[in-house]
């Protein structure tokens, strides 16, 4: 028996595996390899916050605890770290000792990502680090609601230009909601560190809660959402009671 030829293979595909976030700036291309990781956690049966506060603030956590508006003794903690290994090391022996020990995981509003480039970021610092920390440690921003989405497979099958076209639609409605303070958003790619197989981590902050929810409402008539999303949610919804000093 013959063997079969061996597959046409580009000179790209032969050379070193180049994982760097890309941008452009002055008509360069311009790229990073590092990003931020941020992981989400949910706790039940968390009467007093404040015992949690301190526990976060001794142990020097970057990130932000919510008051869970639809459960009385529920939090969330949003945690930022460049270095994934802190989640396993770090976090996870805070998160084995008391208080929050005591508390009830909820496992369904796990959430980890990592922020990312689309690349044309003249800044991609700013893009990747100060802005995401920016925002969710920004004191204006009281309420937050925190969701993970699955787009639809079929998304990627569609011609670059149609991308784009239903790229520009959301970007036009966050611009509007950005423009007068009324929500501040954090995109964050999940792929293949989600156990439901979601695409992206997102985080809508703001002053009041009544825009994130209208923003979202609005989100649902446009085509990605409409057409290309396959699953949205849950939704955590919270107001900060701490935030890591910026």
């Amino acid at each position: 028996m013959s063997e079969r030829p061996p597959a046409t293979v580009t000179p790209e595909e032969l050379g070193p595996l180049d994982l760097a976030e890309k941008g452009r700036r002055g008509g360069q291309a311009i790229s990073l390899d590092r990003r931020l990781f941020m992981k989400f956690t949910a706790f039940g049966r968390c009467a007093d916050p404040h015992a949690a506060i301190a526990a976060l603030t001794e142990d020097g956590v970057a990130g932000a605890l919510y008051l869970d508006a639809n459960d009385p003794q529920g939090i969330g903690v949003i945690v930022m770290s460049e270095d994934p290994d802190y989640f396993v090391t770090t976090l996870r022996a805070l998160f084995n000792h008391r208080p929050f020990a005591d508390f009830t995981h909820k496992t369904d509003l796990d959430m980890l990502g990592r922020t990312y480039s689309i690349g044309y970021e003249p800044d991609l610092e700013d893009t990747l680090f100060a802005k995401p920390r920016s925002k969710i440690l920004n004191p204006e921003h009281r309420w937050a609601v925190w969701y993970p989405l699955q787009r639809a497979k079929k998304f990627e099958t569609l011609p670059t230009d149609h991308q784009r076209r239903i790229f520009a639609e959301h970007a036009s409605l966050g611009k509007r909601y950005g423009a007068g303070g009324h929500v501040a958003d954090v995109r964050l790619a999940c792929h293949g560190l989600d156990k439901n197989d979601n695409d992206f981590v997102v985080g809508l902050l703001g002053p009041a809660l009544h825009p994130l929810s209208a923003v979202v409402q609005e989100m649902r008539r446009t085509e990605q959402t409409s057409q290309y999303l396959d699953s949205l949610g849950p939704f955590f919804v919270g107001k900060a009671a701490w935030q890591a000093k910026a």
